[in-house]
């Protein structure tokens, strides 16, 4: 049984992305970016611990519970990190099959350039770089300071 250590799951968040979506918070950062907004996320041995077969299961109920299609929305933590990315890359796989029609998007610390192309296969928005807190911008569209990029499958990877 693999399993995955989560942070929190998120059933209708309208601030993390666009629309409405299913945000997962995944447990482990080796950033620890100064002035990060979720430091509680950094310990690889917090969170709650998951088999990453149901958690997928529970998540695509949620992205479609009520009969209101929700996007999906990684962050944490660290998405791509070594202990992370396998089952990010294996949950998108899943929801991208199943829901060809909603945006996956994921927040990383990485750079896109340093990020493994195989892990950014079914991610539709990508919200790269560490959070510098002297770059610090709270009306910046889906970012936390100006250093940040949001980048676009098929425009910008």
């Amino acid at each position: 049984m693999k399993t995955i250590r989560i942070a929190g799951v998120t059933p209708n968040d309208v601030i993390n992305g666009e629309g409405v979506s299913v945000s997962v918070w995944l447990q482990g950062c080796p950033h620890k970016c100064k002035g990060c907004h979720n430091p509680e996320t950094w310990n690889f041995e917090g969170g709650t611990l998951y088999n990453q077969d149901m958690l997928t299961f529970e998540i695509l109920k949620l992205i479609e519970k009520n009969g209101i299609k929700r996007n999906l929305s990684l962050l944490g933590g660290e998405p791509l990190c070594a202990e992370n990315r396998d089952f990010v890359q294996l949950l998108t796989k899943i929801v991208r099959n199943v829901h060809p029609e909603i945006k996956i998007y994921c927040w990383t610390g990485y750079q896109l350039e340093d990020i493994e192309p195989q892990y950014l296969k079914n991610i539709d928005v990508l919200i790269d770089g560490k959070f510098e807190q002297d770059k610090r911008d709270v009306t910046l569209k889906l970012r936390g300071s100006s250093n940040q990029r949001i980048l676009y499958k098929g425009k910008d990877f």
